[in-house]
């Protein structure tokens, strides 16, 4: 979308419509202050066709609540610049941009030029009866006054009459006074009097009344005081002494041995870290050792038995020897 947005303006130069894609896919990317610098820089190259790209622009800046770039552009067209509604627009604009002192100046700028008009009466009054509260609103009574003044005076308005004597009211009460007199009366108050109707009984406080909520203060204060706590004796294991009660439990009881301040580790053989290798190093060893002596074992038992037997045979060659002496004498 980007591409081909970029790629139209060259297609359409005298055109508004690849301003505005281009600036809609800006505003799609969250780039509200490029498309609104985009829509100024057409605006000042077209001027012929700057409505459309500043109306955009004021659209832009609302959304990305950019309100005083919002009042800016509306302020630039000037064909719709004195319609109620643009002038309603940037009033608010501009108040919710902290400048109220050029609100007030649009409004009365907008209030002169209908003046001025031949065929904008009706439109002058509205915007004067606005006007007026907007002045009232942000504490210049004595300008809403006069406005109100006007309009009354031009239009015979009984809600402009109204707010007259509302605004006078804090600005000379001698004039509120007299401007409230003008007032029609309400229908249905004319044979009222407002002393009788202060004395009949059903405008002060009846004995029922009186009753009801003498009750109401009775459960009032019955739920402010606190209930008493029964005192219960406690429920003692079998075979336990209150009287006696012996030693205390440990504290640490509930707690795992090794968290016990008690508790002691083993200690550890020492004779045990003195083995190196792997323990099958150590048996082979051990085998090797084993199997040597027994080899030497046999070996001398090989050697005693062989001896033994040497001896023998010598002892049986010498007996013979002798007997034949012994026969021979």
């Amino acid at each position: 979308a980007r591409e081909l947005a970029a790629a139209l303006p060259s297609m359409f130069p005298d055109s508004v419509m690849p301003a505005l894609l281009e600036a809609s896919v800006l505003v799609r990317e969250n780039k509200a202050g490029q498309a609104e610098e985009l829509l100024k820089q057409f605006a000042e190259r077209h001027t012929d066709k700057a409505k459309t790209a500043l109306l955009a622009r004021a659209q832009v800046a609302v959304a990305a609540g950019h309100h005083a770039i919002a009042a800016e552009s509306l302020a630039q067209i000037t064909d719709i610049q004195h319609l109620p509604a643009t002038v309603a627009t940037l009033v608010c604009l501009r108040e919710r941009a902290g400048d109220v002192e050029s609100a007030a100046a649009t409004l009365d700028s907008a209030l002169q030029w209908w003046s001025n008009s031949m065929d904008g009466e009706s439109r002058r009054d509205v915007i004067m009866q606005e006007a007026a509260a907007f002045k009232l609103k942000h504490g210049k009574a004595e300008e809403a006054a006069r406005l109100f003044e006007d309009l009354v005076k031009n239009s015979q308005s009984i809600t402009a009459l109204v707010g007259l004597v509302t605004t006078m009211a804090r600005v000379d009460v001698n004039k509120a006074e007299m401007y409230e007199k003008r007032l029609p009366p309400l229908p249905g108050l004319k044979d009222i009097n407002v002393k009788s109707l202060e004395q009949t009984p059903g405008a002060g406080q009846t004995k029922h009344v009186d009753m009801y909520m003498e009750g109401v203060e009775e459960e009032a204060k019955g739920k402010s005081k606190t209930k008493k706590k029964r005192k219960r004796k406690p429920k003692y294991p079998k075979g336990f002494d209150p009287a006696n009660p012996g030693p205390p439990p440990d504290p640490e009881r509930w707690l795992p041995k090794r968290e016990r301040s008690s508790y002691r580790p083993r200690r550890k053989d020492k004779r045990a870290a003195q083995i190196r290798g792997s323990q099958g190093a150590v048996a082979r060893e051990k085998l090797a050792d084993a199997s040597t002596s027994t080899s030497t074992s046999s070996k001398s038992a090989q050697a005693s038995g062989t001896s033994k037997v040497a001896a023998n045979t010598e002892q049986s060659k010498s007996k013979p020897s002798k007997s034949r002496k012994k026969s021979r004498n």
